[in-house]
């Protein structure tokens, strides 16, 4: 069940853009314009968080990897976001889009590749997305766009990895062993994404769940079959939310615990599914967890894992594996040993969110600045229509935080 999510759209936005409340009009230069300035300004935030966790100078930072699947323009999100973190110019970038909800993975992936060919470097990894590129007003007849409007929602998520950590000034979280990439033939319908005049459309087969999870079995024995891995309630799992019935499917096929599925399942309750992001928010649920029951891990007391993504591919529904993950707490910090490794990676997550930086509950006469609307989700997988609550968030400027009445925040450090 999706309880509330978190847009960039708001009321005054879109009672000032009609053309991307109805269906099939004509508005792909409205979201553009939309989507170019809040990508970079969303990805951002959450770059901040995580180079203030990892506590070097940002002169370190040595590659850019930037994911979204929303707003392709030149200068590219990547150029916009070097300027607004005051990176150094020499920093070599990676712009990816149109990855969908596989990106997450993706970017691990290519983030271990090049640091375990760089001595030294320190990647920063990015994943910004908004659901602006495909909201629109409903159709009868379209009724999978409908399913993707009450799935959908804005995030973004940050990483620093590196494969030779410095001992004495950083601390290493999590373990990227291996990656692994697979197609499942002759699925291209079941996950589309077409641009057009009209925005970003979305066509989503009702079978791909269905798919997906008669599939998995083959994909997973394969990716972690060399490691010696077998029994699939001995691992932790950071699995893309992609909706309810994804994550019940799997869990049936692989006959896991019911707990084994809580960090995706919080995470989709929590924002909905962010595409690219939400892996990485997994990520981060997990590890928070871990810390607050005192587990021995941040992969919930557990040595390996794995992380699955799956979205649309050029010509194919895809399954994303990220393999390992494996960790050791120390001294009472959370830390690195000398494992068989493949490589020792550093990934150090935040997210940030465009309704949540505020400095006090201001009402609809709030700072016009960034203002943003946050929307209440209640109960979307229940069909029959969602009860929607709207309450107005500013940013007031400074670091300070506060909730509105009622409202807890699930995860706030720093």
């Amino acid at each position: 069940m999706i309880k509330k999510r978190f847009m960039v759209l708001t009321e005054e936005f879109l009672k000032n853009s009609p053309n991307m409340c109805e269906y099939m009009t004509p508005s792909l230069n409205t979201r553009q314009d939309l989507m170019i300035t809040e990508i970079p300004m969303l990805g951002k935030e959450a770059a901040t968080k995580a180079i203030d966790e990892w506590g070097l100078p940002r002169s370190k930072i040595t590659h850019l990897i930037f994911c979204t699947t929303s707003g392709i323009d030149m200068p590219s999100a990547d150029i916009r976001l070097i300027k607004l973190l005051g990176l150094s110019p020499s920093v070599n970038r990676l712009m990816m889009y149109q990855q969908g909800c596989s990106g997450g993975g993706m970017v691990l992936r290519l983030a271990k590749d090049i640091a375990e060919n760089n001595k030294g470097s320190r990647v920063l990894v990015v994943c910004s997305e908004t659901m602006a590129s495909i909201f629109c007003g409903p159709s009868e007849n379209h009724v999978d766009l409908l399913v993707g409007q009450a799935l959908f929602g804005d995030g973004a998520a940050a990483i620093i990895v590196g494969s030779d950590p410095d001992s004495e000034t950083e601390r290493p979280l999590f373990e990227i062993v291996s990656a692994n990439q697979t197609f499942i033939p002759n699925t291209e319908m079941a996950i589309r994404l077409q641009m057009r005049e009209e925005g970003l459309i979305l066509h989503l087969d009702k079978e791909t769940p269905d798919i997906i999870s008669e599939n998995i079995q083959n994909v997973l024995t394969k990716a972690v079959s060399p490691h010696g891995l077998s029994d699939w309630n001995s691992l932790f799992w950071v699995v893309h939310p992609g909706g309810r019935r994804i994550l019940d499917n799997l869990e049936l096929k692989l006959n896991l615990n019911k707990h084994k599925l809580r960090a995706s399942r919080h995470v989709l309750s929590e924002y909905g599914n962010m595409t690219s992001a939400c892996a990485l928010f997994v990520i981060d649920e997990m590890r928070r967890k871990s810390l607050e029951d005192g587990k021995s891990t941040t992969g919930e007391g557990l040595d390996w894992g794995v992380l699955i993504g799956v979205s649309q591919l050029p010509f194919a529904c895809g399954c994303r594996l990220k393999m390992g993950n494996r960790l050791s707490r120390t001294e009472a910090r959370w830390c690195s040993t000398e494992w068989k490794l493949l490589a020792r990676m550093m990934l150090h997550r935040r997210m940030a969110f465009p309704n949540r930086m505020a400095s006090d509950w201001k009402g609809t006469n709030g700072c016009a600045d960034r203002r943003k609307k946050l929307r209440t989700n209640e109960d979307l997988s229940n069909g029959g229509g969602s009860r929607m609550t709207e309450r107005w968030w500013s940013n007031g400027g400074g670091v300070r935080r506060t909730k509105a009445p009622n409202e807890s925040w699930p995860i706030e450090r720093g």
